[in-house]
């Protein structure tokens, strides 16, 4: 199982960023994909999940109308569209596969940084 993030970087408040995981290795269209995050001096948390079809998404709260995830299994990828960023955001992200909406299966990205900062 190989998932790759790209997509971080520094980008003020206010503004965008799109990540992406590219996964390989498994039956991506049978698994749940999400994404985590994890803050400075804070535990990952979960930011979006959607269904293997893609018919069921789940938001954290702190996200919910700013943030798109979104999935290609023809391609084997999931996005994650952060709009109207703020410095809360600032973490590292994770794309992670699993069974579930809600707890993360076991296999992990090695994460990619975002900084909202001005």
């Amino acid at each position: 199982v190989q998932l790759v993030e790209s997509g971080g970087g520094l980008v003020q408040p206010g503004g965008s960023l799109r990540l992406s995981c590219a996964a390989s290795g498994f039956t991506f269209s049978s698994y749940v994909m999400s994404w985590h995050r994890q803050g400075p001096g804070k535990g990952r948390e979960l930011v979006a999940a959607i269904s293997s079809a893609g018919g069921r998404r789940n938001y954290a709260d702190s996200v919910k109308g700013r943030f798109t995830i979104s999935r290609d299994n023809a391609k084997n990828t999931v996005t994650l569209q952060m709009n109207s960023l703020k410095p809360e955001d600032t973490a590292v992200y994770y794309c992670n596969a699993g069974l579930s909406l809600v707890v993360p299966g076991a296999h992990w990205g090695q994460g990619t940084q975002v900084t909202v900062s001005s």
